[in-house]
C-alpha cells in the first residue's frame, strides 16, 4: 500500500484537528511502532503501522465524513470543552452525532454569531481555514456610525493592525435584519474583523458570519443544525 504523511493519516482518523495533532507530533505525544516520532510528514502505511497517541493506539481504519453546518448562537464557545463550564458548540450536536469526534472549523468569538462547520475530516478544515487557499468568509456587522466612502476604501485595500497588514477586502453598506456592512476576507488573524473597523473608530456591536467558500448560512436559525454534503463544503 503506498505510504501517507502521519500527519494526514492521523487528521483523517478523525482525532482531532490539523493544529491539535500537529502540536502533538512536535510535542513527541506520537509514536510509530513504538518509536516516537516528531515529524508531520513521516511516511507511514495505514494498513500495517501501529500508530499511538499519548500511549493509546489510534485506529485508523478508513471512515466516514460528516460535514455539519451549525448556526452559533451569541454566548457560546467555538471550542470542544471548557474548563470553566461554560456553553460550547458541541452541546447544540443532535445525539446521533456525539460519537463521531466532530469539532468545530473556523472559530467565532463568543460575542459573534453565524456559521460554524463541524466535521471530523481533518484535510478539508486545513484547507478551509488556512490563509494560502484563499477560501472567503462573508460577515455581516452592525458598527457604530456610518461608514465613509473613504473608509470603505481604507478597509478593501488593507487595515494595518499589530500583527501586520490585512489583506484587500469587499466591503459593502446593506440593510440587512440589524446589519448595516457587509465584508468578506480570506485571512483569519485574531478578532480580525472587529480590530479591522475599531481601526477606524467604529465598534463592532454585532457580528455574523453568513458564508465560508460556497457554503451559506442561508435560513438556518440560531442553535439549529444541518448535515451538508462534502461537495457543497
Amino acid at each position: 500500500m503506498e505510504k501517507q504523511s502521519l500527519l494526514k493519516v492521523l487528521t483523517q482518523a478523525g482525532t482531532g484537528s490539523r493544529r491539535k495533532i500537529s502540536a502533538a507530533i512536535k510535542e513527541g505525544r506520537v509514536s510509530v511502532n513504538g518509536e516516537v516520532v516528531t515529524g508531520f510528514n513521516h511516511p507511514v502505511e495505514p494498513q500495517k503501522d501501529r500508530i499511538s497517541l499519548d500511549g493509546r493506539l489510534v485506529d485508523i481504519k478508513p471512515q466516514q465524513f460528516t460535514y455539519l453546518m451549525l448556526n452559533k448562537p451569541k454566548g457560546v464557545l467555538s471550542t470542544l470543552k471548557d474548563e470553566r463550564g461554560r456553553r460550547t458548540v458541541i452541546g447544540f450536536l443532535p445525539q446521533k452525532y456525539r460519537h463521531l469526534r466532530l469539532y468545530p472549523v473556523g472559530r467565532l468569538d463568543k460575542d459573534s454569531t453565524g456559521l460554524i462547520l463541524l466535521t471530523n475530516d481533518g484535510d478539508l478544515a486545513h484547507r478551509l481555514t488556512h490563509p494560502r487557499f484563499e477560501h472567503e468568509k462573508e460577515y455581516h456587522v452592525l458598527v457604530k456610525g456610518g461608514l465613509k466612502a473613504s473608509e470603505i476604501r481604507r478597509l478593501e485595500m488593507g487595515i494595518k493592525l499589530e500583527d501586520g497588514k490585512t489583506s484587500p477586502a469587499v466591503v459593502k453598506k446593506i440593510k440587512s435584519a440589524g446589519y448595516n456592512c457587509s465584508i468578506t476576507i480570506h485571512e483569519g488573524k485574531k478578532h480580525q474583523v472587529r480590530r479591522m473597523f475599531e481601526a477606524l473608530g467604529h465598534p463592532v456591536l454585532e457580528l455574523k458570519r453568513v458564508r465560508m467558500g460556497n457554503l451559506k448560512l442561508g435560513d438556518l436559525k440560531e442553535g439549529e443544525v444541518r448535515e451538508v454534503r462534502k461537495e457543497k463544503v
